[in-house]
């Protein structure tokens, strides 16, 4: 098939690998894929974000920047439009983004099935952060935008949920594609040998997370030598966690390692022991979890409806309840202390992500597949 992908990301981070490794896949299912998103997206090294960006968020105020983003889809849908006409795509294929509707203005004038992937319900997640300044517009065009797609693809049952309450969109054209991995990145791995144990963490760093209460649970421990921490990543905090680390004497047992390339971090992660997802949003479908299933690694996270989605308690993983400041720590310390239930979550977690298939190809086959029975009712029509 012929797929042409509407995004309109500017930054290198988490939402880019999505991007990027989904097209991919697509591509090694044998499809051909014309990609339309903001041209600094591909000068982008990871990690980086562009100068527009900036001025917009930081620079205009409030309104005017929101103004500035919904505008910048009258450029967008004139690229679209223009590679569509050139590509002659089967179906368009659009990251949902708050103020963006080039895809759904293109899906309305050309008829083409429209597939719209969904991670968040931005405005609300925009007003909540206090970022937001025109919410009836901003909510009525993401409500607007989700109706119009032939089918919505939301990363969790959570999501679903939200985008079926919302707008209305009814339960048969929402299917949940949640995110996955490249399998043949993370060879199975035998447990580890060693009685040293690290916990580890992947991705951004930040104040609620936690890991100051995990660094002075190690340097509390009588045998704290044995037990470090290895954060893959960067954020707000990093400077305080070190900080705090030396003060207690245990800046040796802290590795922070920096922003590091995708294609690194099943490197990485073979590291952990024990793997960590301190907090995640409600309806989030955390790429980190999957890289730890894929890694083979015991996987620590908070007990919660979307991540119940993937994780079973006890099976592939240990859930704690969220709202319990100690909760976190008294899972660590069980799987510290138990290198056969490491051993057997582990398994199990590697197990169930190649059971239900949560890799980027199985995404492209999934995805690729609902396009063509879309198409197919459309010319029926």
């Amino acid at each position: 098939m012929r797929i042409l992908y509407s995004h309109r990301i500017q930054s290198r981070d988490g939402q880019s690998i999505h991007v990027d490794e989904l097209i991919a896949a697509f591509r090694a299912e044998g499809h051909e894929v014309r990609v339309v998103g903001p041209r600094f997206y591909d000068e982008a090294s990871f990690g980086g974000e562009s100068g527009f960006v900036d001025f917009v968020r930081n620079v205009l105020p409030g309104a005017l920047g929101e103004i500035a983003e919904l505008a910048y889809t009258i450029p967008a849908y004139w690229r679209l439009r223009r590679a569509c006409r050139a590509f002659k795509p089967d179906f368009i294929y659009e990251r949902c983004n708050l103020y963006f509707l080039a895809g759904t203005w293109l899906a309305r004038a050309t008829g083409l099935p429209f597939l719209l992937e969904v991670n968040a319900p931005l405005a609300d997640e925009r007003t909540r952060f206090g970022r937001l300044r025109l919410h009836r517009l901003a909510h009525r065009l993401e409500r607007d935008v989700w109706r119009a797609a032939d089918r919505v693809l939301p990363v969790t049952g959570v999501l679903k949920d939200i985008v079926m309450a919302a707008a209305g969109v009814p339960g048969e054209r929402i299917t949940v594609v949640a995110n996955g991995v490249v399998l043949d990145r993370f060879p199975p791995l035998a447990p580890a040998q060693r009685e040293a144990v690290t916990l580890g963490f992947v991705g951004f760093v930040r104040p609620w997370h936690g890991l100051d209460r995990v660094i002075r649970e190690i340097a509390a421990r009588k045998d704290g030598a044995r037990v470090s921490l290895t954060v893959v990543g960067d954020g707000p905090v990093r400077g305080e966690l070190e900080a705090l680390a030396a003060g207690l004497g245990i800046v040796e047992r802290l590795d922070f390692r920096g922003v590091v390339a995708h294609a690194a971090v099943p490197g990485e992660v073979a590291r952990f022991d024990i793997a960590l997802q301190p907090q995640v949003t409600p309806y989030a479908s955390p790429l980190k979890i999957f890289d730890y299933m894929a890694a083979g690694r015991a996987i620590v996270a908070p007990d919660q409806p979307n991540i119940r989605e993937i994780l079973v308690h006890e099976r592939t993983a240990l859930l704690f309840d969220p709202s319990d400041p100690a909760g976190l720590w008294r899972a660590v310390a069980r799987l510290i202390e138990d290198p056969a239930l490491r051993a057997r979550l582990g398994a199990a977690a590697r197990g169930e992500l190649e059971q239900r298939n949560y890799t980027w190809r199985g995404n492209a086959r999934r995805i690729a597949a609902m396009a063509q029975a879309i198409a197919a009712r459309k010319r029926t029509r």
